[in-house]
């Protein structure tokens, strides 16, 4: 009884299948389906090796009833194209449709050896070198900058024999180009600053500022009268001119760790852009000033007093500039966003070429910076999207910048006898800044490897390089006299030429 009992326990009721009048359980079916499994075609009972070879027929038979892949070449050579075949064709057509667009307006400008053809040869290549070397991975090692690839592109125009002749970029075109770069980094730079970790690190900022950049400034001048016997006038000029950290180089590098969330409890990437970016008002002002003061014009009062002019210029200007685009457009008005970002965008272009044409160089950058940093700080949570729009114009304008920094070096124009002085002024300088930068963030709150990395941080060079290193000869040419000094600006023009190099690839070594 008790055996029945756990039988009629354990039996369900749902494992049977109704035949006729009759139900047959489960467990049943499934030993007369073992039974048929083991016996063949012709209804006899299988032996090992026959089950073996059936098993192994039906293996082979299953992979040829199931669809096959497309194998690469099938999928390179479909028709219609696909992948990458067809994003190459698109990529070619779009390069060729921008050129002939370009041509049947243009004309001749569009042919090579005219100024547009030299424009978008370059652009166009300075995006494959970008694209090439980012594709680069080295292992334990972070990937290759694109700028890296942007800056060998235009190395290699400028200095291939062929290509040379035949891409030709007027100057005052190459200036704004790289204008517009400039005031484009730092829209992003001022949209990008933290108002709260600026508040927390403003008596940080204050000295990153002015500390690293007035010291490498001074040692560079000292290295130049006695290495290289410039006057001491123009060995400040040249201080100023390397003195400037890029903000094309530190901005971008501090807009991704900050993405990330790398730094942005302590505010580092906030204090490197906010920095950074007085940093380079500082060089240019100094710059400005020392130039006048080689060339004599006006009293050495003056000149300080124009340089100070042009600081208080820029911020009350940024100032008003910002508010007024906090609230025109209103938040009612379609696209809001787009108009925003042309707003900005405008603006900053306009600070920067109307404080050249006003005789104000200084005050433009400065007046970018504020004007996005305030006007951020009234847009709150809803800048991102207008971030998202000028990070777009930065990639338009990356390339344009870094390839027409690598155009400007000129191997030929390097005299063999200056470079080692060259190197070892530079080298010597930069020591003498990371020390200083190192010094400088003590006592902020900053553990040790953060102070080797801001330390680290401050040594790119590339935009205000490119921009006043070439003003100085430039302006020794048009006022040439009989004792104008132009063999030591021929000397800091090249010094300037091989630093570019030097210090952008020390960054990411």
């Amino acid at each position: 009884m008790v055996k029945e009992d756990i039988v009629e326990d354990n039996e369900d009721p749902e494992l049977s299948i109704e035949v006729g009048n009759g139900t047959i359980p489960m467990n049943q079916k499934t030993q007369e389906v073992t039974v048929l499994d083991c016996k063949g075609t012709d209804g006899n009972a299988q032996t090992e090796e026959t089950a073996l070879l059936h098993n192994c027929a039906r293996q082979l038979q299953k992979p040829l009833t199931e669809s096959k892949p497309p194998g690469k070449l099938r999928q390179i050579f479909a028709c219609p194209p696909q992948g990458l075949l067809a994003r190459t064709v698109t990529n070619v057509a779009t390069v060729i449709l921008v050129w002939a667009v370009v041509w049947s307006i243009t004309g001749s400008e569009c042919l090579p050896g005219g100024n547009i053809f030299g424009i978008l040869f370059l652009f166009f290549f300075a995006v494959i070198g970008g694209k090439i070397f980012g594709l680069i991975r080295i292992p334990t090692l972070p990937p290759l900058p694109p700028l890296l690839g942007m800056l060998l592109a235009g190395f290699l125009i400028r200095n291939t024999p062929f290509i040379s002749d035949i891409v030709q970029i007027n100057p005052n075109w190459s200036a704004a180009l790289r204008n517009i770069a400039l005031s484009v980094i730092l829209v992003r730079a001022g949209l990008g600053l933290d108002p709260k970790a600026l508040k927390k690190l403003k008596a940080v900022c204050l000295r990153l500022s002015f500390g690293p950049c007035l010291t490498e400034t001074c040692a560079a001048a000292i290295l130049a009268h006695f290495l290289m016997h410039l006057p001491w006038e123009w060995g400040f000029i040249l201080g100023f001119v390397l003195g400037a950290v890029s903000p094309a180089v530190v901005v971008p590098s501090m807009l991704i760790l900050q993405a990330g969330g790398y730094g942005v409890e302590k505010g580092v990437p906030t204090l490197l852009m906010a920095a950074g970016s007085i940093d380079d008002i500082l060089a240019i002002t100094g710059f400005n000033t020392c130039l006048g003061m080689a060339f004599s014009s006006g009293s050495t009062l003056y000149n300080i007093l124009r340089g100070v002019l042009e600081v208080a210029v820029g911020i009350v200007a940024g100032g008003l500039l910002g508010v007024f685009i906090q609230y025109f457009p209103s938040n009612d008005q379609a696209s809001l966003v787009w108009k925003r970002a042309y707003f900005v965008l405008g603006l900053s272009m306009f600070a920067v070429f109307g404080s050249l044409y006003f005789g104000f160089p200084g005050s433009g950058g400065l007046c970018t910076l504020v004007l996005a940093f305030i006007a951020g700080m009234g847009w709150s949570s809803e800048k991102v999207a207008v971030e998202e729009i000028v990070a777009v114009a930065w990639d338009i304008f990356q390339p344009f910048l870094f390839g027409l920094i690598g155009a400007e070096i000129s191997v030929l124009s390097l005299r063999p006898e200056t470079v080692g002085l060259c190197v070892a002024t530079l080298g010597i300088a930069l020591i003498v800044r990371i020390i200083a930068t190192f010094l400088m963030v003590s006592f902020a709150g900053f553990n040790f490897k953060e102070k080797i990395f801001v330390s680290l941080a401050w040594i790119p060079k590339a935009t205000v390089q490119v921009e006043y290193g070439k003003r100085g000869n430039d302006r020794t040419i048009e006022d040439t006299v009989a004792d104008s000094p132009l063999t030591p600006v021929l000397y800091q023009s090249e010094f300037t030429d091989l630093s570019r190099i030097i210090n952008d690839l020390s960054r990411y070594k």
